[in-house]
């Protein structure tokens, strides 16, 4: 489980990393330890606050076939940039590109990760 927690959070600092290299709008300071705060404070606000959104935006989720969903990512994206001073995102739009980078590192960083993890008995 600790292992797991290891992976998820890095995963997260890599693609803040990726994200801030292909979105000129989402920057950390190029400061390393504003990169790790920003990936652990991801980490607690996706875990903490995300089911909550996700259960009052039900409805939404359920009306636009799950569309809403990205729009609750952007939220907690935009929540991190709230918390941690550093982090900015610069436009609604550079949130949009950045959360799609962000999701699109953790797929890769978790496949990858489950091809690797050895095969129990």
């Amino acid at each position: 489980m600790l292992l797991r927690l290891a992976l998820r959070l890095g995963a997260n600092i890599a693609a803040i990393f990726v994200a801030s290299a292909f979105v000129d709008g989402v920057d950390y300071a190029d400061d390393w330890v504003v990169l790790v705060v920003t990936g652990v404070v991801f980490a607690v606000v996706n875990w903490l606050v995300r089911p909550v959104v996700v259960l009052l935006a039900f409805p939404a989720v359920l009306l636009s076939l799950g569309v809403a969903l990205f729009f609750v990512n952007v939220l907690m994206l935009y929540l991190t940039a709230w918390i941690v001073p550093d982090f900015r995102l610069a436009s609604f739009g550079d949130a949009c590109l950045g959360t799609l980078v962000i999701w699109a590192v953790n797929v890769v960083l978790g496949w990858v990760t489950r091809r690797t993890k050895p095969k129990r008995r």
